[in-house]
């Protein structure tokens, strides 16, 4: 999985997995999901990110269940 965040456009894209897209499908104003041509989910794309997130430059990453 990759997340990056292009100030320039103002988009963050979370890549969840390797592959060509083949349709996407904004769900709702500015949040764009990306399918491969089995209908698996590649990427979701959030424009206009800093308006939607506190601080779309960074990321915090975490395990769920791990100890601290």
């Amino acid at each position: 999985m990759k997340v990056i965040y292009d100030k320039e456009t103002d988009t963050l894209s979370i890549i969840l997995r390797p592959g060509t897209v083949a349709q996407s499908d904004e769900v709702r104003d500015g949040l764009i999901l990306d399918y491969d041509k089995a209908g698996k989910l590649l990427s979701i794309e959030l424009l206009d990110a800093s308006e939607q997130v506190k601080r779309p430059h960074a990321v915090e990453f975490a395990l769920a269940g791990a100890d601290d």
